[in-house]
């Protein structure tokens, strides 16, 4: 075998075998939109397992809507989330700025305190937390949820390295046409960290979409629920209807799948470009 057929037959396993695992990655979110879609005569526990409705029906999407205050649920957490997203691009890229480019004694300790508390799991935050929530009256709403998920030790150590990477003499040019330290920030780093910025909003967004414990601590009224909470309603202990289930964990993915198609083509590498065009 020549060497151009080689390559085709390593070419054509590589794509074999890539598209294997994707199958296999999918499988688990086809089920689910499979037993959503299954109508109420059918049975969903059919042996052997069948993948494809036989009676496509949206009756579990409509008494999903219907008996359960979901649209409460995804207000609540669309606002928590869109909150969390935009609190994190500013702090945090307004606190990467002097970490990257500032000289000021006790820099990298400052760094080293923020990259260590990445490593400190949320179970040991969790009760101090909670009291502080507490004493500031936060406790039962929806700041309780957006205050602490404000900046993120991951995001500042992110930007922090994107911003290293802009060419000074772009901020050099800026400051030459007159830009301050905050112009500079605003107009040079932010379009030069584009991707890092959407990378870290996709971030965030799917974490605080996602959460589950801490809203489940600091709320007690249902009316404050998120989708995650809502959710766990669903399945009492007495009667448990998979296809509410299903139905209600499509709807909690889909969110997340639509800004994933929306901004994948704006996650590219940083380009310098970008400040340049900005």
């Amino acid at each position: 075998m020549n060497a151009p057929n080689r390559s085709s037959l390593a070419t054509g396993l590589q794509l074999a075998l890539l598209l294997l695992v994707a199958v296999l990655l999918l499988l688990p979110l086809l089920w689910l939109v499979s037993t959503s879609l299954k109508g109420p005569a059918e049975d969903i526990f059919t042996s052997p397992p069948a993948l494809l409705p036989s009676q496509p029906s949206l009756e579990a999407y409509g008494r999903l809507f219907a008996a359960n205050p979901m649209g409460t649920y995804l207000l609540n957490s669309t606002i928590v989330s869109a909150l969390a997203v935009a609190a994190n691009l500013l702090f945090c890229s307004l606190a990467a700025y002097p970490l990257a480019r500032m000289r000021f004694r006790g820099r990298g300790l400052v760094l080293a305190l923020v990259v260590a508390t990445i490593l400190i799991p949320f179970q040991v935050v969790m009760i101090p937390l909670y009291l502080l929530m507490v004493q500031i009256g936060l406790r039962n709403s929806l700041w309780a949820l957006i205050v602490p998920q404000a900046a993120t030790a991951f995001g500042i150590f992110l930007l922090r390295q994107s911003f290293l990477a802009v060419p000074v003499e772009l901020e050099e040019a800026a400051r030459i046409d007159g830009c301050t330290p905050v112009g500079e920030w605003w107009n040079v780093m932010l379009p030069a960290a584009r991707a890092d910025l959407i990378t870290l909003a996709m971030f965030v967004f799917i974490g605080t979409w996602s959460d589950f414990l801490w809203p489940l601590i600091i709320l007690d009224d249902p009316k404050l629920y998120t989708l995650p909470l809502g959710l766990q309603q669903l399945a009492s202990s007495f009667s448990l209807d998979w296809r509410l289930v299903a139905a209600g964990s499509v709807v909690s993915i889909l969110p997340v799948l639509l800004l994933f198609v929306l901004l994948q083509r704006y996650i590219l590498p940083s380009a310098s470009g970008d400040a340049v065009k900005g």
